[in-house]
């Protein structure tokens, strides 16, 4: 790859990068200078797709005074309501049409000055690549769950991701073509990606603390995701269940044999009710737990079922082109 930043023959830039927005009015100013500043360093054409994914703040305000600044670089995507930050980077991938696409949050934790390294990861011939934070500037909470959910995953799944919590990833155009080729209602992309990939690899980055504004991952989304990750990705949790049923019927059936037989020899008696209500509690939760298991799945195919649109596009503002409305058919 030389470093020209001419576009190439049909127009196309060589990198796209991915912003998903939501309520981020307070970081967006921070942002921007950092970034472009940032892209313009690397020496190659680019693009930056900001979508925003139904913000109720003046995000979309301060994006479109972006976009009118440096129309030749940006696009603005709009989405009609909050769709969730995964299907926003798929509505961030249909307008991108640069031969790398790397994501990045909009929160600033991972310094755009980073994009560099994974830009020299794809250009050397990797198609997918993931990212390590060095230092995690998180709460010490948030840091160890997602240290287990890691390594539950790992064990759970055939995707090896060291750090699944980083957004900032590159892409090689035919693992995103891959990836909009996907028909799934609700995918992890860097997960799909990983499956897709015939050259993955992992780079260290830095990490940064939130610039502004709070969060939009809270516990009760992070395991969702995490949910939905080990369902969508494997069949092994129901079959480790069904093993779990397997050897407590077993252990059940010999615990009334020889209930059975000390009731013979012993004869009726009412010490050990307690234990016997304890044992049922245990089966009856990890009966219960085995049901919302299964519920994981059928919502899964339930969801699918359906058909409805992950996304739709309200408007999208492009370089020589006026504002445009439209939706995903998926």
């Amino acid at each position: 790859m030389t470093g020209e930043t001419e576009r190439s023959e049909q127009g196309e830039p060589l990198l796209s990068v991915v912003v998903p927005v939501y309520n981020e009015e307070a970081v967006l100013p921070a942002l921007f200078p950092r970034l472009y500043e940032a892209l313009d360093g690397l020496q190659r054409s680019y693009e930056i797709i900001f979508v925003d994914d139904g913000s109720r703040d003046r995000s979309v305000a301060l994006l479109r005074q972006q976009y009118q600044l440096r129309p030749a670089e940006t696009c603005v995507v709009c989405l009609r309501a909050n769709a969730g930050q995964h299907a926003a980077i798929l509505a961030g991938f249909e307008q991108s049409s640069g031969r790398y696409v790397i994501t990045l949050d909009a929160d600033l934790q991972n310094p755009p000055e980073e994009i560099g390294k994974l830009l020299a990861e794809l250009e050397a011939g990797h198609d997918y690549v993931g990212t390590i934070r060095r230092v995690r500037r998180d709460s010490l909470w948030r840091d160890w769950a997602s240290k287990a959910m890691n390594r539950l995953r790992e064990r759970i799944t055939s995707i090896h991701m060291t750090d699944q919590g980083c957004m900032l990833r590159g892409y090689d155009r035919e693992i995103i073509d891959a990836i909009l080729d996907s028909e799934e209602a609700n995918t992890f992309i860097p997960a799909l990606a990983y499956l897709y990939s015939g050259n993955p690899v992992e780079v260290v980055v830095e990490h940064e603390e939130r610039a502004a504004g709070e969060s939009k991952y809270p516990l009760f989304k992070l395991i969702h995701l995490n949910f939905d990750l080990m369902t969508g990705f494997s069949l092994m949790p129901l079959q480790l269940f069904s093993l779990i049923g397997l050897g407590i019927s077993v252990a059940s059936f010999a615990f009334v044999i020889f209930l059975a037989i000390r009731r013979l020899v012993v004869g009726p008696e009412v010490e050990g009710v307690f234990t016997l209500f304890a044992i049922a509690f245990f089966l009856i939760g990890i009966l219960l737990f085995g049901i919302g298991l299964l519920g994981e799945y059928v919502g899964r195919i339930y969801v699918q079922s359906r058909g409805r649109p992950r996304f739709l596009v309200r408007a999208v503002l492009r370089n020589g082109d006026r504002e445009k409305s439209g939706n995903n058919p998926e």
